[in-house]
């Protein structure tokens, strides 16, 4: 069976407007709005271990969030690992054993999301998303992993220095360039490379690179609006982003990006007007690529 060239995800976070409300109809409306519960199918880690995390975001008044690991088995699907918190973010791990296995999540409200079943043969990255997954908005979960610890790879990821002057590596701006051409099939004005946004991509695929994973979600939690606004990017009504890995070049990314749904989507999206582009190769020459759109 050919492996496939590269793996894909998308996620977007887009600002809301309300009319004029009462206090308390305005918050309760806030909260139905932004308020969404996240789940990621398991997966096997380096340490062997099964793996998953939920979250919930957008949401002002603390809850319960619930995940549980499910291994479907004839009869009733049987429930292998549970596990709560208040926190608003949680992982679970637990030993693998082949089969096929979801994950479950729930807020104390009664916001249950369930993540696509994925049959784990026990060997480091299985479960790892595949080329076709689907874009995320407001209504939809975003995936938000947060998963165990993996070890370093012996060899420091490496990427083109950004050029004298300008924004971005080589690579990273003929990736501005091609995003942008297919923007003007669709009538949309460029994107400008930012700085901020670059610092938050690049930042990102080199986390990804150097420790062997996968995910919208660092290992330490932070979510990619998290990662933007930290590389000191401020303001902005509306924000995206999509990653790769595997794809070789800055149009065999792009083209696999226009070639999902999802990905397009973020690219097609007029609103946006500034990007950052990160591309860094790992201790084996497979490059992550990240790609944060904004409005501002």
């Amino acid at each position: 069976m050919r492996r496939p060239l590269g793996v894909l995800a998308a996620a977007v976070s887009l600002a809301a407007i309300a009319a004029p409300v009462s206090a308390a109809e305005a918050a309760a409306a806030t909260e139905a709005a932004r308020c969404r519960v996240s789940v990621l199918k398991p997966s096997v880690s380096d340490t062997m271990k099964i793996q998953t995390s939920a979250a919930r975001r957008g949401c002002f008044t603390p809850a319960l969030l619930r995940i549980r690991i499910n291994r479907a088995v004839p009869g009733p699907d049987r429930v292998v690992k549970s596990g709560a918190t208040r926190k608003g973010r949680l992982t679970l791990a637990l030993p693998c054993v082949p089969g096929t296995y979801y994950a479950t999540a729930t807020d104390y409200r009664g916001r249950t999301v369930k993540s696509r079943a994925v049959r784990l043969a026990c060997t480091p990255g299985s479960g790892v998303p595949t080329p076709s997954p689907s874009a995320t908005s407001p209504g939809t979960p975003v995936p938000t992993p947060t998963r165990t610890a993996t070890p370093t790879p012996t060899r420091t990821p490496t990427t083109p220095p950004p050029a004298s002057g300008g924004v971005g590596s080589a690579e990273e701006n003929e990736v501005v360039r091609l995003t942008n051409a297919e923007r003007a099939k669709g009538g949309c004005s460029a994107l400008k490379h930012d700085p901020q946004l670059r610092a938050a991509a690049h930042g990102h695929s080199a986390d990804m690179a150097a420790k062997n994973y996968f995910s919208h979600t660092s290992q330490d939690g932070r979510s990619f609006l998290d990662r933007i606004k930290g590389a000191g990017f401020t303001g902005g009504s509306g924000w995206a982003e999509n990653i790769a890995a595997g794809q070789p070049s800055p149009a065999s990314v792009v083209q696999a990006w226009m070639n999902s749904s999802g990905h397009k989507a973020n690219i097609m999206n007029c609103k946006y007007n500034l990007i950052g582009v990160g591309a860094v190769k790992d201790g084996k020459g497979k490059i992550y690529w990240t790609q944060d759109f904004a409005a501002r």
